[in-house]
């Protein structure tokens, strides 16, 4: 998941954009468990496929719209400037619909779906790992909640050491 100004949608500036993406032991060229090669797709981006785009014609971007108009959410990619940076003067997009909720939203999505065994029965027994260019307090959070059972403990492992080398 993504946010940025440039993503503008049916005039809604700061519209989110989503992608599903993977990597596999060849793309990683078997990494150290503890690598950053191994769990930060920046490296190699392998099997991304975009699910939400800011465009026009995009049926994801317009089902996303549909559910916010539904559950009444208003002010679509408005940022609070007195709560969009944590105690650090680190970005975290706090809204009140703002990146941080739907990374929350999203997070809970992947968690149901980790329980009910969608995940499992799909592609095997693999972590979903929350993604974004850095991996900030409320990443490692989010990959948290969307991995019930520990699925996600070796990636945390490695955010928590650094993605050593």
């Amino acid at each position: 998941m993504c946010c940025n100004e440039e993503n503008v949608y049916n005039g809604i500036v700061n519209f989110p954009e989503f992608s599903i993406g993977y990597n596999t032991e060849e793309s990683c060229n078997h990494a150290p468990a503890l690598s950053e090669e191994r769990w930060n797709l920046i490296w190699e981006r392998q099997g991304e496929t975009e699910i939400i785009q800011p465009a026009a014609n995009d049926e994801g971007a317009a089902v996303l719209l549909h559910w916010y108009q539904e559950n009444g959410i208003e002010n679509i990619g408005f940022e609070d400037e007195e709560t969009m940076y944590d105690k650090n003067m680190n970005y975290i997009g706090k809204g009140p619909v703002g990146y941080y909720e739907l990374l929350c939203a999203v997070s809970n999505v992947a968690r149901r779906l980790q329980s009910e065994g969608k995940i499992d029965a799909q592609f095997g027994n693999i972590p979903i790992i929350v993604h974004d260019y850095e991996y900030p307090w409320y990443i490692e959070q989010a990959t948290k909640n969307a991995n019930p059972n520990d699925k996600a403990a070796v990636f945390l492992k490695a955010l928590q050491a650094g993605f050593p080398e």
